[in-house]
């Protein structure tokens, strides 16, 4: 029998806002064949995210169920079987946000889900008791799933552990991006910064939220050394989170507000890639940055902190650095590589021959999701 409407895949996120796996997943719905496959959202909010419009445009649907917060497990637990057995009509479900996946994808396999999946999608948790919490929760959670995926090597272990890794169980699926959306504009470039009143500022760029596995204090410590090196240094920062303040208020401190530009969630991210002449990602944790790779793909030079897995280097273009480290030596290799930077090139072809170009992973995952077997990914064995 041919198949007539599209398999529907559940896919499970705290929000459908600007973030880092809610951008990975929205890039692969729009590459894939939506009469074939077609995405929903399982959310952990009520409120309306920053891509529901977007969903709603290419067919999907956005479900919600209260936010999980250890004491309401019995709540938690009755919101999700109510949910699915009233939508058990998905092929797969697929959990983002593995801190709970460990709940509730069993009971949506008991609802009669026929593929559950684990995603993998960061190699640390948040510090203190809610950190100690989410390792706790989510300990069984590859027993709990049909697949267990990752964004890295490094990821794979900390969420699911080195013995299932070395096991051949958990399979790595790229953090694909369109390369094409990020490739290098020169006119763009001169665009933006206009825009900004950037024209003649040699500009140091971040992209992420503003939380504490981002290290945004580590990076105000960076640029404060570089502009000691050079007076035309100015420092873009775009995200938001719930350390924003605190780092404005550090940056107002050191008398640097008139150099650095907090610019928000944007959605036209790519247009300010262009305007950037140096990345820079001093992160205490991560599983793959989705804006590493972005960036490589916008030609910049990046600064990366050792603790990003080296998988997250694509290209060339990513020099590796201890946050251990003072502050001034990160600046100081800034300053080293300043001229060389300047040179964008196209990396289209480079990121794709890794497999991050997102239209080549969605006829993958696309096959993946109507057959329930065979993930395109590779299967990650070791360290």
């Amino acid at each position: 029998m041919m198949q007539t409407d599209p398999v529907r895949v559940l896919n499970v996120l705290g929000t459908t806002n600007l973030g880092g796996a809610e951008s990975r997943v929205m890039e692969l719905y729009r590459a894939l064949d939506r009469d074939k496959v077609q995405f929903d959202f399982l959310v952990h909010t009520e409120k309306e995210g920053q891509y529901n419009r977007e969903i709603q445009r290419l067919g999907g649907r956005i479900y919600s169920v209260p936010r999980f917060r250890v004491w309401n497990l019995l709540s938690y637990q009755k919101a999700l079987r109510r949910f699915f057995r009233d939508h058990n009509e998905f092929a797969a479900v697929q959990g983002h946000m593995t801190s709970t996946a460990s709940i509730y994808l069993p009971i949506a396999k008991r609802a009669g889900i026929p593929v559950t999946i684990a995603h993998a999608r960061s190699a640390g948790v948040a510090p203190g008791v809610k950190g100690l919490v989410t390792k706790l929760i989510r300990c069984p959670l590859k027993y709990r799933a049909d697949y267990c995926f990752t964004c890295s090597a490094e990821a794979a272990e900390a969420v699911y552990g080195r013995k299932w890794v070395e096991k051949g169980a958990v399979w790595t699926i790229p953090n694909a991006i369109d390369t094409q959306r990020f490739v290098f504009d020169a006119a763009v470039r001169g665009q933006v910064r206009d825009e900004l009143g950037l024209g003649g500022k040699f500009v140091i760029g971040h992209v992420g939220r503003f939380g504490s596995m981002k290290n945004h204090s580590y990076l105000i410590d960076i640029f404060a050394e570089l502009c000691k090196m050079r007076d035309d240094a100015a420092l873009v920062l775009i995200g938001k989170g719930e350390l924003e303040e605190q780092i404005r208020a550090k940056v107002s401190s050191i008398g640097l507000s008139d150099k650095v530009l907090f610019l928000g969630s944007r959605f036209d991210v790519e247009r300010y890639y262009q305007a950037f002449d140096y990345f820079v990602f001093p992160s205490t944790y991560e599983g793959l940055p989705g804006s590493v790779a972005e960036a490589q793909a916008s030609g910049l030079c990046c600064l990366v902190s050792d603790k990003v897995t080296r998988e997250a280097a694509l290209t060339e273009l990513v020099t590796y650095k201890s946050i251990e480290e003072t502050a001034a030596n990160w600046a100081g290799e800034i300053m080293r590589n300043a001229k060389s930077a300047l040179e964008r090139k196209d990396m289209r072809a480079a990121i794709a021959a890794k497999g991050f170009d997102v239209r080549g992973l969605a006829a993958k995952m696309q096959a993946f999701y109507i057959s329930g077997q065979n993930p395109p990914g590779v299967v990650t064995r070791g360290v």
